[in-house]
């Protein structure tokens, strides 16, 4: 089940010519890992599966990376590091490139790369009626930071976001330092959309997004230039064999110093060849060795798959390095089923595919989701329900053009107790009931409601999202 999917970036699948990855001024603690390797077989499988699982969120936040920040010719492509790519326009159902897109905070994706300074984050002020958020994601994937209207308010101002090497002071005019483990971060800010009335709204406050280098914003000289990398091409199947282990140096080499609690987890991932920066190339592996190392990867697979499976919150899966304590299962869980989901403070994902009597939901049987006044979706901010139909998780096709419901939806009906039903089938409820309709796929589908700002009560299991009853 993987309705916690934030977003699917459209894949280009690109040749890797050559499997030793290795790059000119990097901070590599090692030039050749492999002469190095300690492991027997068997120590080396069992390592290889820890390392795998370990890497597979860096992996796919690579992709990212790559296709956003390094290639021009993908869809995704954001401009570079140091820009902001803005989205404002909402989906429909003939957009099909990305699966169980969000039409309630429209996307500003950023790449920075601190090695040589710091970047300054300016927002505008913002008012107080309108949620946005930008969500600070390391090369772990861990949400390292937030600025937005739960954290800092919805009020003008400059935050600060610098590496792992950086000790300066505070500079005058920031509000706010943010420091990050890794030299390579992302920004995934949204902001809210009340309707396709509302795109010129979101686009001049996006305009107003601005991302500059900490000497820019001092009006002083920049720093000396940084070591030009070559980065790697994305290849998925390389990628997800033994060569996870020539990205995961590579990336390794931007995460430095290695932080005090995973010491002792590189001297052991150390025994197969995984060191910052340091070449790797199995052809040079003995037999045996590389063998064990592709069974590890298989067991690292196969172990992800089963914890998938046996996964049905989004709650506790993202966060911090502080909130993951260290569960590095939970981290690739996490990357898996939805990549870049917010910190459960934040927003949660919650949803279903099935009925009160665990069937399928199919738009030819009608259902209402019925909500007592006391148990409305607690939010701070606002909720909405989303549908998608199924195997697909795109929006469904409708005579109203609607996509979800919500509290913000426009002549949404309450009951005079306070109560709240939404209709959810193919076709009309009846005139009287339009006003909350969810129109459904003649067929298979999934609601997926988020919640902004989400009260303790939702990931503490005492607030439960309605089961859909047959009508």
């Amino acid at each position: 089940m993987k309705f916690f999917t934030l977003l699917r970036m459209a894949t280009v699948v690109l040749g890797l010519s050559l499997i030793t990855l290795t790059q000119p001024g990097a901070r590599a603690q090692a030039s050749d890992a492999t002469a190095t390797l300690s492991a027997s077989p068997d120590e080396a499988r069992a390592i290889a599966k820890d390392a795998f699982i370990y890497a597979y969120p860096m992996l796919f936040n690579y992709k990212t990376l790559y296709e956003q920040a390094l290639d021009p010719a993908s869809k995704s492509y954001v401009g570079g590091f140091g820009k902001f790519r803005n989205y404002s326009q909402p989906y429909g159902p003939e957009n099909k490139e990305i699966v169980t897109p969000n039409n309630d905070t429209p996307y500003s994706w950023a790449w920075l790369d601190l090695r040589r300074e710091p970047w300054v984050l300016t927002v505008p002020a913002v008012k107080n009626d309108r949620y946005y958020v930008f969500q600070w994601i390391d090369l772990f994937t861990y949400n390292f930071a937030y600025v937005g209207s739960r954290t800092t308010g919805n009020g003008a101002g400059h935050y600060l976001f610098a590496g792992p090497n950086w000790h300066g002071d505070t500079p005058k005019g920031i509000d706010k330092v943010f420091r990050s483990e890794t030299d390579i971060i992302l920004t995934l800010g949204r902001t809210a959309l009340s309707g396709p009335a509302d795109v010129k709204n979101v686009e001049a406050i996006q305009k107003q997004y601005r991302l500059t280098p900490l000497s820019t914003f001092e009006h002083t000289g920049a720093p000396p230039q940084v070591a030009k990398l070559t980065f790697p091409k994305w290849d998925e199947a390389k990628a997800t064999s033994i060569g996870f282990i020539a990205y995961l140096n590579f990336l390794l080499q931007f995460a430095q110093p290695t932080a005090p609690s995973e010491a002792a987890l590189m001297q052991r991932f150390a025994k197969i060849g995984i060191a910052p920066g340091a070449a790797f190339d199995p052809a040079t592996l003995p037999p045996a060795t590389r063998d064990a190392i592709e069974q590890g990867v298989a067991d690292g697979k196969a172990a992800l798959a089963d914890a998938e499976k046996h996964t049905t919150s989004s709650y506790d899966l993202f966060g911090s390095r502080e909130d993951l304590h260290g569960d590095y299962m939970k981290r690739a869980v996490a990357a898996a089923m939805g990549i870049y989901g917010n910190t459960k403070e934040e927003a949660v994902y919650v949803g279903t595919r099935v009925n009160a009597d665990h069937e399928q939901l199919v738009g030819s049987q009608p259902y209402v989701v019925h909500f007592d006044k006391k148990d409305l979706p607690p939010a701070k901010f606002f909720w909405s329900m989303t549908m998608y139909d199924l195997p697909g998780r795109h929006l469904v096709a409708n005579p109203l053009s609607r996509y979800s419901i919500g509290d913000r939806t426009r002549g949404i009906r309450y009951g005079a107790d306070g109560s709240l039903d939404i209709y959810i089938q193919h076709t009309s409820p009846g005139a009287d009931k339009e006003s909350n309709w969810l129109p459904a796929p003649d067929g298979p589908y999934n609601v997926i409601a988020r919640i902004y700002g989400p009260d303790a009560s939702v990931f503490d299991g005492s607030w439960k999202f309605p089961v859909p009853q047959k009508r």
